[in-house]
């Protein structure tokens, strides 16, 4: 921890004293014309900062030796395209020749995309935690030695407030150089020590048990908002990580409130202004409690994950709602995220020629000239000039399903149910006049994996043979150009350029898609990817030590710390991933060292999924698998597939799926091939029930 020399001075760095206000107002804009090194770029976020007069660098060993050379401290702004905040303080600070001028100066200046750069990223975001005792976000902005230790971490700042911390940060660094080298080495140490700190050494022998999986259940609904769905407070992510452990919960215990609490959150989404009413897809999160002020960023990686979240309520539920929502959503995915050289898009900015989310807006004289005066639809969409809430004018949400508004206002519903889609329709029309946000091209392997997992998921819920083929697309897309001969992943790809690094969400992200894939098709080709990117990762990133697996290639990217990630954040964490495939390809491959890895990783975190459950919900479901779940699944038989899309119109979220049409070596499969029969199998640790013929049977297994 610091020392409290080091405290009383990064809390004054904090204080961000308005000593030299006198500077703000007398700089003038630079001509866009101006380029810095940016503009040899390939992301578009670090293109769009092409034009500052900030002489920005990309990372590489060029930057940080010019650093150490001038002994100036690095200045790393890290953010992405859709980010609004990013290019806020872009246009406000970034663009400003004056700050730019202390920013040249004094620093060594260094702009990152995030998502290109995810290892760095980690480091400095986890900088940011420790040392200030707040979850952080973007534009992250990392002052750091020339060896690249953070001694001081901010996000967004007002321009004369960026000013102020410039010079402030400038002075100490020559006055105080000892205390700011005392002050990164605490940094780095807080976060060495953190990396194992997840450890739990007191019962390394312990299986999560029925009482392990209650209290789990218990922390989990502490922290639910059962009024307006999702996690209690403000602002509300999407968290799909949570609805997912609601939906396993009822499956495991037929907790009808857990049921409850997950189509709650579904709804709410679906109803508020975090969801496009128009065009669908959802936005990456709100800032009050009730869903309707959302930042207007569409990112692939929440859109896939909600894809999954709602065929598995659609499962559970069967509520027709939930499955609209989810089609709709995936038609909003092929229809803006789609690139044109295979794979989807990264995201759609927030930010378009009007502003924030001007895109979205309506103004009411607008939407009566779109759509007619129709005032049950008015009011169905909640269109006012006065919005909301205060700047969110125009802003579109609802209450509730078409259906229940015209029942509550005694309307017919089917009339009404049509003008509702013809509005929408209309709507769209109009909104595809305008200047589109600008969006990311950039194609992230693990995204898309996200999103092969979606597919196949939506094809089991709804035995739509388009998802099935939506899904083998995308997963042969990866394996075609992300994939190398010796088994290794392209962490990005923008146009023909390729990343070079090594990221471990990569393999634990897409070994996942591919085994659910194998899960849906019974193509036994993604299953052998599956384990062959499985075997990569173990190779590449494991960590004997901690029985975890790092973030990266400590040979490929920032080595200052080797990152160990467990937590979930947007996306689920890939140790935990990687912990639930590790499993399943144990089971189906009978391999007792891939269990052993598995069980180890979630003992080791198994006190944290108790204390803190909204970081650690995927371990949460991982649990399940042992609270009765762990089911194995074999289907074997010439109508193996015909039966397996039976069975998986089903929710079953604690079972391992393995199946074939012919006879077959893999040690699930072996010795359960009959001839003109196709017979399921229900085993649990090798034990099987008598095989059936029918998926009514198995299901009552």
């Amino acid at each position: 921890m610091f020392s409290k020399q080091v405290k009383q001075l990064y809390d004054a760095l904090k204080l961000m004293v308005p000593a030299f206000s006198f500077l703000m107002g007398s700089c003038k804009n630079l001509s866009s014309q101006h380029q810095n090194s940016l503009n040899k770029a390939t992301s578009l976020y670090l293109l769009e900062h092409s034009d500052n007069p900030v002489d920005w660098n990309e990372w590489n060993e060029a930057a940080l030796q010019k650093a150490r050379a001038e002994n100036k401290p690095l200045l790393v702004s890290i953010g992405y395209s859709a980010c609004h905040w990013c290019h806020e303080m872009e246009q406000e600070s970034f663009m400003d020749t004056g700050i730019a001028r202390i920013m040249n100066d004094n620093f060594v200046c260094i702009k990152v995309d995030r998502e290109e750069r995810p290892d760095i990223d980690a480091i400095y975001m986890k900088a940011f935690e420790v040392s200030s005792g707040k979850s952080g976000g973007w534009p992250l902005n990392a002052f750091a030695l020339p060896d690249g230790k953070a001694f001081f971490v901010t996000t967004y700042n007002s321009k004369k407030q960026w000013a102020n911390l410039l010079i402030k940060i400038a002075e100490t660094f020559k006055q105080k150089h000892a205390l700011m080298v005392t002050q990164a080495n605490a940094i780095a140490n807080d976060i060495a020590t953190d990396q194992i700190s997840f450890i739990d050494s007191s019962d390394f022998s312990e299986l999560p048990d029925k009482n392990f999986y209650l209290k789990i259940h218990s922390g989990v609904y502490q922290i639910a908002d059962l009024k307006n769905g999702g996690i209690a407070g403000d602002p509300k992510f999407l968290m799909p990580t949570f609805t997912e452990f609601l939906l396993q919960d009822f499956y495991l215990t037929q907790n009808k409130n857990a049921l409850s609490a997950a189509i709650l959150t579904l709804k709410k989404m679906a109803f508020g202004a975090i969801y496009d009413q128009v065009g669908s897809g959802f936005f990456r999160y709100t800032t009050d409690s009730l869903w309707r002020r959302p930042h207007f960023e569409k990112m692939l990686s929440d859109n896939a994950q909600m894809v999954s979240v709602y065929a598995h309520a659609f499962q559970s539920s069967k509520d027709t709602f939930l499955k609209k929502v989810l089609v709709d959503n995936i038609n909003f995915i092929q229809t803006k995220l789609t690139s044109a050289t295979g794979g989807y898009n990264s995201s759609i900015s927030a930010d378009s020629e009007g502003g924030e989310g001007s895109y979205y807006k309506w103004n009411k004289d607008l939407f009566s000239k779109t759509v007619g005066n129709d005032k049950n639809v008015t009011d169905y969409f909640h269109i006012s000039d006065e919005g909301n809430q205060v700047g969110y004018a125009g802003v579109i949400y609802v209450l509730s399903t078409p259906i229940e508004f015209a029942n509550a206002n005694n309307i017919p519903v089917l009339p009404f149910l049509k003008k509702v889609e013809t509005s929408k329709i209309l709507l769209l029309l109009e909104r595809d006049k305008r200047s589109m946000p600008q969006i990311d091209h950039k194609i992230l392997i693990a995204w898309n994996s996200l999103l092969i997992k979606g597919f196949a998921d939506a094809f089991a819920a709804t035995a739509n043979d388009d998802y099935l083929a939506k899904a083998k697309n995308c997963a042969a897309f990866i394996e075609k150009r992300m994939l190398s001969d010796n088994r290794c992943l392209i962490h990005s790809l923008n146009g023909e350029i390729k990343s070079t690094q090594d990221f471990f969400e990569d393999y634990a992200l897409t070994a996942a898609a591919f085994l659910r894939l194998y899960e849906v098709s019974l193509d036994q080709h993604w299953l052998q990817l599956s384990k062959e990117l499985c075997d990569s990762a173990v190779s590449k990133f494991f960590d004997k030590q901690t029985g975890m697996f790092f973030s990266s290639n400590p040979g490929q990217s920032f080595s200052l710390m080797k990152k160990i990630e467990t937590a979930d954040n947007n996306i689920p964490s890939s140790n935990a991933v990687m912990a639930k495939l590790l499993y399943a390809l144990g089971v189906i491959y009978s391999d007792g060292t891939y269990t052993a890895m598995s069980l180890n990783m979630f003992r080791s975190i198994k006190t944290r999924i108790i204390q803190m459950p909204q970081y650690y919900l995927y371990w949460a479901t991982f649990a399940g698998m042992f609270f009765g779940g762990g089911n194995e699944i074999s289907i074997v038989g010439k109508n193996a597939n015909e039966i397996n899309r039976e069975l998986q119109l089903s929710y079953l979220p604690a079972s391992v799926i393995s199946g074939s049409i012919e006879e077959s070596q893999l040690p699930t499969l072996q010795k359960k091939f009959v001839y003109g029969k196709t017979l399921i199998y229900v085993c649990k640790n090798k034990i099987c029930k008598k095989p059936v013929e029918r998926v009514k049977l198995a299901l009552s297994q």
